[in-house]
């Protein structure tokens, strides 16, 4: 039989709790699952992409078929093709993902019809949880008692550092 690889991609910034319960899902699916961090020129991310392929590699090295990467300036189905994955994992919140992620998965198939797309829902209690989200909290007097469930351990400490003066720009 032959290796089913998935690559699951996002920008990560920061990683989640909810990230986290797609990673840990998508390794018990499949045998090996890419994390990969895609850089985007346009967006400005609060951490560079070192630290949060450092934040990835801390927050998942107990899950052994899993490895994080990277790629930029290159569409994640060109990504998956080059890494051969059979499968591109995604997260479906809600219905604006879902009309979002339906669109990238029927475009993915045209351009690749052998790499399936599979939806994953998270539970309820990490659903409303996004990167945004977690951005957005962050600045307010007790931020850090909000955020701590969010966030993995490492991500929530490097954001207790950097930010105990100042919150981060939206």
């Amino acid at each position: 039989m032959p290796l089913r690889r998935a690559v699951y991609a996002g920008s990560f910034d920061p990683l989640t709790q909810g990230h986290l319960w797609m990673i840990r899902e998508g390794a018990r699916l499949f045998d090996e699952l890419v994390v990969a961090i895609g850089t985007n020129p346009q967006k400005a991310c609060t951490f560079d992409l070192p630290t949060r392929l450092s934040f990835l590699r801390a927050s998942t090295r107990r899950i052994k078929n899993v490895r994080a990467a990277s790629f930029e300036n290159m569409f994640l189905i060109d990504f998956a093709t080059r890494i051969r994955a059979t499968h591109i994992l995604r997260g479906v919140r809600n219905e604006n993902d879902y009309a979002f992620e339906r669109g990238m998965r029927n475009i993915n198939g045209d351009l690749n019809p052998r790499i399936t797309t599979v939806f994953l829902m998270p539970p309820r209690d990490l659903s409303e949880v996004s990167s945004s989200f977690v951005r957005g909290l962050v600045g307010p007097a007790g931020w850090e008692r909000k955020i701590r469930k969010y966030l993995p351990a490492p991500v929530y400490e490097a954001y207790r550092a950097r930010f105990r003066t100042s919150p981060p720009l939206q």
